[in-house]
C-alpha cells in the first residue's frame, strides 16, 4: 500500500474561516469543525432547514453508486476528487466491501482532512488508499499523482461528489470534467452530484453564506447544466435526478423526497 501523505509535515489550519469539508462534515453529524464552520452550518439551516436532509440523502446516492460501480460495471479503481473528512460509508469502505482488492484515491484541499488521512489509508489489506492534497481546478497535478496508486489504463470510477459547486464558471467546470475523463479509458464512469437551483429556499440560504462567511463560495446549478457534465458520456438509468431518486432502495415508505441537490452516472464508450 503507498504511503501517500502519511509523511508529510502537519499543516496549518485555518479555524478562522469555514470550509465546506469541515460545514459538511458537521450536517452528516461528525465531529471534524471549528465554531467558525458551526455557525456557518447555522445560518444556512436557519434559512433552509432542509440542509441536513441534502447533506444525507447525497451520502447516500454516494454509497449507492459506489456498490454499482463495484458489483455491477465491474470497477476496481476509484479517483474521489473533493471527498470530505471521513464519516460513514467512504468510498473506499463501500468498494471494498464489495471487492477488497479495490484501489482507492482520495483528492481534496482542506488541511484538516490532511490530518485524518490516516484515517483513509486504513483500506482492505488486498486493495490500497491514498490520498492526495489537491484542487479540483488542477486536473493535470490530480492525475499524475493518482497515478502512482491507480493504473489509469483500465477502468476508473471517477467520483466529483458535490465538488463543482466550489467552481463557479460553469465552462471552467466542464473543462475540468472534460480533461479528467479524457485522460481515463473506455469503461470508466463518472459518478457527479451537486446542488440545484431548484429551490429558492436553497439558493438564498447559499447566498448568504456565500455572502457573510468569508469560504470559498458555493454555486448551485440548474439540472440542464449538471446534465451537460456528462455530454459525451453514456447516461445511465434514471439519469441526472434529485439524489434520492438516483436507483433507490427498496423500503415501504413511498417515493423518495426530492431535494435541491441531482447527479447521476455516466459511461465512458
Amino acid at each position: 500500500m503507498p504511503s501517500g501523505s502519511a509523511s508529510t509535515p502537519e499543516p496549518r489550519i485555518d479555524d478562522t474561516v469555514p470550509h465546506s469539508a469541515r460545514v459538511w462534515n458537521l450536517l452528516l453529524g461528525g465531529k471534524d469543525h471549528y465554531p467558525v464552520d458551526r455557525a456557518a452550518a447555522e445560518g444556512i439551516c436557519a434559512v433552509f432547514p432542509g440542509m441536513t436532509d441534502i447533506a444525507r440523502h447525497s451520502r447516500h446516492m454516494l454509497a449507492r453508486a459506489v456498490r454499482y460501480l463495484t458489483s455491477e460495471a465491474g470497477i476496481r479503481q476509484f479517483l474521489d476528487i473533493g471527498t470530505g473528512l471521513p464519516t460513514a460509508d467512504n468510498t473506499h469502505e463501500v468498494a471494498q466491501r464489495v471487492a477488497p482488492e479495490c484501489r482507492v484515491v482520495y483528492v481534496d484541499n482542506d488541511p484538516l482532512v490532511l490530518v485524518h488521512a490516516r484515517a483513509l489509508l486504513t483500506g482492505s489489506p488486498e486493495g490500497a488508499t491514498d490520498y492526495l492534497e489537491a484542487d479540483v481546478r488542477d486536473p493535470d497535478v490530480i492525475l499524475r499523482e493518482a497515478a502512482r496508486t491507480l493504473d489509469l489504463t483500465r477502468p476508473v470510477g471517477l467520483m466529483m461528489m458535490g465538488i463543482l459547486g466550489l467552481v463557479p464558471d460553469d465552462e471552467e467546470a466542464r473543462s475540468i470534467v472534460r480533461r479528467l475523463v479524457a485522460a481515463l479509458p473506455a469503461g470508466s464512469h463518472l459518478a457527479l452530484y451537486d446542488g440545484t437551483d431548484t429551490d429558492p429556499a436553497y439558493v438564498e440560504a447559499i447566498r448568504a453564506y456565500n455572502a457573510g462567511s468569508g469560504a470559498a463560495p458555493y454555486t448551485p446549478r440548474s439540472l440542464e447544466q449538471i446534465t451537460g457534465f456528462f455530454d459525451g458520456l453514456e447516461l445511465l438509468e434514471p439519469g441526472v435526478v434529485s439524489v434520492p431518486r438516483w436507483r433507490p432502495e427498496p423500503h415501504p415508505w413511498g417515493e423518495p423526497p426530492e431535494v435541491a441537490c441531482a447527479g447521476g452516472v455516466g459511461r465512458k464508450g
